[in-house]
């Protein structure tokens, strides 16, 4: 009787070699290319329809650099025009959303780990943010005259309940089993704020200040758009419009596209830089 041979072992297979990451102009395209269609529908119908409120894009563009970014190389390309429009406009939106942001996330923080003060808070929060920021222009225009400290605090009333709602819903939904464990670790106040409940309301937090600063750089226009102002991106579209001037008011509103795209985009990457491109932060209240 032979003695069977054992079975030979399974090689392992060798694992493929990882490609090295390169960029691929395709996805980048493939994002922008209903925009750029939409552009170019718009250049010929533009072209071919030669309206006066219409203009194609390029001289659009044209004159937006001409307006806005002819300037010298040490005053980074911004024309006087700019420097007087662009910056107090950014100023203002800098002062109201940096205010709005941080009482809106002590506040929030503070209303959501006290299930008492939550559900005695929420119906104010949900009624105050139901309001318009513009119906409440009077007020502001009593209290604080016109003005820089009345465009910023309609700025700040306006913005500050994306961040204040989502940060008290991110401290409430902290896990109870880690607070648990911070109790007995003996961890204090500040450390389970700083350790546990900050880092757990995090991604609705930034979720939060994303809807902020949207809502910061159209009540920034709204509040420049009201009699009494002197500068920024709000008054020259208001002065362009009472001079017929339809290509300004292309430019500022091309302008205020770009401001917008480029602050969220920066936005998004402080997101993804302290919370991963995993996480859920894109889930607002």
């Amino acid at each position: 009787m032979t003695r069977a041979e054992p079975e030979p072992e399974p090689q392992a297979q060798p694992r493929p070699q990882s490609l090295p990451h390169s960029f691929s102009p395709f996805p980048f395209l493939l994002r922008w290319s209903v925009f750029l269609g939409a552009v170019l529908c718009w250049e010929v119908a533009a072209r071919a329809r030669r309206s006066v409120y219409f203009p194609p894009p390029l001289r659009i563009v044209r004159h937006a650099r001409d307006l806005w970014f002819s300037g010298p190389a040490r005053r980074l390309f911004l024309s006087s025009d700019a420097v007087g429009a662009i910056l107090p406009s950014l100023g203002r939106m800098a002062a109201g959303f940096v205010l709005a942001a941080v009482a809106g996330v002590a506040l929030g923080i503070a209303v959501g780990r006290s299930r008492r003060a939550y559900a005695l808070c929420n119906p104010v929060l949900q009624f105050a943010r139901a309001v318009p920021p513009p119906a409440l222009v009077p007020v502001f225009v009593v209290v604080f005259d016109v003005g820089t400290p009345m465009q910023v605090a309609s700025i700040v009333f306006g913005a500050v309940w994306p961040v204040l709602v989502n940060s008290a819903e991110g401290a409430r939904a902290t896990d109870p089993l880690r607070l648990q464990v911070a109790a007995v670790l003996r961890l204090t106040a500040p450390e389970r704020l700083w350790f546990l409940i900050l880092p757990s309301a995090l991604p609705r937090i930034l979720a939060g200040l994303r809807l902020s600063l949207s809502l910061s750089l159209i009540l920034m226009v709204f509040s420049e758009l009201l009699p009494g102002s002197d500068d920024g991106i709000g008054f020259t579209l208001t002065d362009a419009m009472t001079r017929s001037d339809l290509l300004t008011v292309w430019s500022a509103l091309l302008l205020l596209g770009t401001l917008g795209y480029l602050l969220n985009t920066a936005l998004l990457a402080v997101e993804k830089r302290l919370v991963g491109p995993g996480s859920p932060a894109g889930r607002t209240v």
